[in-house]
């Protein structure tokens, strides 16, 4: 089958009533990891403070979660292409409920990293199978916008959490971040239970008994050991790229990887995949937007508690901006690549991305916080512009058969990109405070080491091309 030919193929095509209704389900499974997110941002300076820690550290309150969400994200994927996609999500559901339990009840640092271990194994599956679930009910004719339409809910519900955490957290403390994630979980489960059908894959044991877990292992070895030895210090005790015991374990695992996966019939991740120029393409530039998300995300809230002294509730306000100009534009994004050519929008994106940390790197310790949240409105504007016609251009050189992988793997990739930014961005401010510089002077060298993300992107981007 051509690459044209498979955007057109539809197999499971329900009537539109049940379609949509399908879609509106899914927006609800998909608000768990954004609303968790959001509001662990907001506590983030909070949980710091209360427990005395340094900034690796910290960063890894978010990097616990985004560590099994990223592993997990392929696992679900691949797992989705023959076991019920509604029966994965509902016990997705369940295990995020008893992380935010966890987390929520957390008496020290090690439980509260378990809870958020357990929080990102549960959601891992969620925009995989969202996506894998959106492509095979709807015509490639729709895809832009349907997948703009469900790409919304996740810059919106930043927007409530950010806004909501940032009054919980300044009445009740960090751990009221953690209660709406959980009461959320238990409505999510009773609309995927009623809104998604059940469906039928055949024989379901047999797939999981030819599963190459096997593939599942060492991937996990190697995306470990390389999260681990970014931030050593948090683990090993050993300062941050020096534990060369990780560094010999990542090779050790990528390399088996590679030779375990090579020829077989099915593969956990097919290689072939990364033979597919605009998949590729379009997954790298999707890391990189995904690598700046990310810095932004541990940076921001330090930075305006560090370096502005704002208060939980006015630090949610802020928090807010980003996410409702990404809400505000997403959806309009996805129309646009309907129409246009998907590379612009990402070009346009990614430029958004690296000007608007070009000028955080430069900004002044007595800077007007309008200022700050302009440009927070310019990066919301610019990530949400291309963040469907990112899934659509990858999900439209995809045969539906292998959908759940070819969406488990570019998921894995790109949200690779958010885990390992957290990890690093903790560790690159923790050396620069360490230097002896000023606080601001050390978030400026900060924002302007991640300048090189972008613009990463930005050259492979230009290459970017769609079938149509």
């Amino acid at each position: 089958m051509s690459t044209a030919q498979v955007g057109e193929k539809e197999t499971e095509m329900l009537p539109p009533g049940a379609a949509q209704r399908v879609l509106i389900s899914l927006m609800f499974s998909s608000m768990l990891m954004p609303m968790v997110s959001g509001m662990s941002r907001v506590a983030l300076p909070v949980i710091r403070d209360d427990f005395g820690i340094p900034a690796d550290l910290t960063a890894w309150v978010l990097a616990a979660f985004m560590l099994p969400f990223v592993i997990l994200m392929p696992i679900y994927g691949r797992l989705s292409d023959g076991v019920d996609r509604r029966l994965l999500i509902l016990a997705g559901i369940v295990i995020f409920a008893i992380g935010s339990t966890m987390t929520f009840l957390a008496p020290n640092m090690s439980w509260l990293m378990a809870g958020r271990a357990i929080q990102g194994i549960g959601v891992g599956g969620m925009t995989p199978m969202g996506m894998a679930l959106l492509s095979s009910i709807f015509s490639s004719r729709e895809r832009g916008r349907v997948m703009g339409t469900w790409s919304a809910v996740g810059p919106a519900m930043s927007f409530v959490s950010s806004f909501a955490a940032g009054i919980l957290v300044a009445v009740w403390g960090w751990r009221g971040a953690f209660v709406p994630g959980l009461l959320l979980s238990v409505v999510a489960f009773v609309v995927i239970y009623r809104g998604v059908p059940t469906q039928a894959k055949g024989r379901a044991f047999d797939f999981l008994r030819q599963f190459d877990w096997g593939g599942v292992a060492l991937l996990s070895g190697a995306i470990v050991c390389l999260m681990f030895f970014l931030s050593s210090r948090s683990v090993t005790g050993v300062a941050p790229f020096e534990d060369w015991r990780l560094l010999f374990g990542l090779i050790l695992f990528s390399g088996a990887f590679i030779w375990w996966e090579k020829g077989r019939e099915n593969a956990f991740v097919a290689l072939e995949f990364f033979g597919n120029g605009p998949f590729c393409r379009s997954t790298f530039c999707a890391s990189m937007r995904m690598f700046v998300q990310g810095a932004i995300g541990v940076l921001m809230p330090l930075y305006l508690v560090d370096v502005h002294h704002v208060g939980p509730a006015r630090l949610g306000v802020f928090l807010v901006i980003s996410s409702a100009a990404m809400t505000l534009i997403v959806r309009f994004g996805g129309r646009m690549s309907d129409r246009f050519s998907c590379r612009w929008l990402v070009m346009i994106g990614l430029f958004t991305q690296l000007s608007v940390m070009a000028i955080f790197s430069q900004l002044p310790e007595t800077v007007s916080v309008w200022v700050i949240a302009i440009m927070l409105a310019y990066y919301g504007l610019g990530a949400g512009l291309m963040l469907a016609a990112l899934h659509s251009t990858v999900m439209g050189t995809i045969e539906e058969e292998q959908m759940g992988a070819a969406a488990g793997l570019y998921s894995m990739l790109r949200f690779m990109g958010m885990a390992i930014s957290t990890a690093l961005v903790g560790v690159v401010l923790q050396f620069f405070l360490d230097e002896g510089l000023a606080t601001i002077d050390a978030y400026q060298r900060v924002f302007l080491v991640f300048t090189a993300f972008p613009v990463l992107g930005l050259v492979v981007g230009f290459g970017l091309r769609e079938t149509r």
